[in-house]
């Protein structure tokens, strides 16, 4: 698996161990069409199987973060007139799956990614944001689960995890009435980490933050975000259990720890190895 030079509906640029992935179609509003589908979680998957970067911030374009799903993907799915109904309905919950495994990469790869979204986060883009590790927006910005509007309950995510993050009630609130959560609310609510003024201060301030996060020993930082997000999804005593076994096995002093020691007696930045590839086309 690798990177591609280029993409149809995003752009990608590594540099100094933060991976910057922009959305780019601002005459769409970001909306996402069957290519982002296929694209987003190829370069997320990459990204971690190359162990290409520290750190991953996805931002976007235009005056809107991103409209959501593309109409067009329920039409490419609509030659089903002549399978069998529970055949049918099958085939539409494997499409759901495949819809939520593209933002579920988010949470599985070993990186942080941190969001940072100005206008409009509407519908399908909430799936997606609510996946990340820390949201940041413009004050601009709002967030819309729409699909009520539309007559459907939202599937890709969003009320799986939204209540991890903000009062169930104003999950309940949001998705029976599909009104707009303008940022300072947002803010207030815990959604987002910081509310910026404008898009290229939030943008600054976001790539700053993944590239401190870089400096960090990756083993650790990959460490922080496997225990948060299982404590999250289970008992503090099953929590606590699964980190006395990750520490045992991922916690060795002698590397990255005594390299810390070692910089600082030295005046020098450390210097950590990278988490080792991954090439899915072999098991051994």
């Amino acid at each position: 698996m690798s990177l591609q030079a280029s993409y149809n509906t995003l752009t990608v640029e590594i540099n100094n161990k933060v991976a910057h992935i922009v959305l780019n179609r601002p005459d769409e509003l970001n909306s996402m069409n069957v290519d982002f589908w296929h694209e987003f979680p190829q370069v997320i998957d990459a990204i971690n199987n190359l162990s290409a970067a520290r750190a991953i911030v996805i931002s976007s374009t235009g005056k809107h973060f991103c409209a959501g799903m593309d109409l067009a993907v329920f039409s490419a799915n609509n030659d089903t007139d002549n399978i069998e109904l529970g055949r049918k309905h099958e085939q539409l919950r494997r499409l759901v799956l495949r819809l939520q495994a593209c933002f579920t990469v988010l949470e599985s790869v070993r990186m942080p990614v941190l969001m940072a979204i100005q206008g409009g986060c509407i519908g399908g883009a909430v799936d997606m944001v609510t996946a990340a590790d820390c949201r940041y927006c413009t004050r601009d910005a709002f967030f819309s689960i729409e699909e009520t509007k539309l007559g459907m309950t939202a599937d890709v995510g969003t009320l799986q995890r939204l209540p991890k993050l903000i009062s169930i009630g104003l999950v309940k609130e949001l998705a029976y009435t599909g009104r707009r959560m303008p940022a300072d609310e947002a803010k207030q609510a815990g959604l987002v980490n910081h509310v910026y003024d404008d898009h290229q201060s939030m943008l600054d301030a976001v790539l700053g933050m993944a590239a401190e996060m870089a400096t960090r020993s990756p083993l650790a930082v990959a460490g922080c975000k496997e225990m948060i997000n299982y404590a999250r999804d289970h008992s503090v005593a099953d929590s606590l259990n699964y980190m006395s076994v990750w520490q045992s096995g991922m916690f060795q002093p002698q590397n990255d720890m005594m390299e810390i020691f070692t910089a600082k007696a030295q005046k020098r930045e450390p210097q950590f190895a990278e988490l080792t590839q991954i090439d899915p086309s072999k098991i051994f």
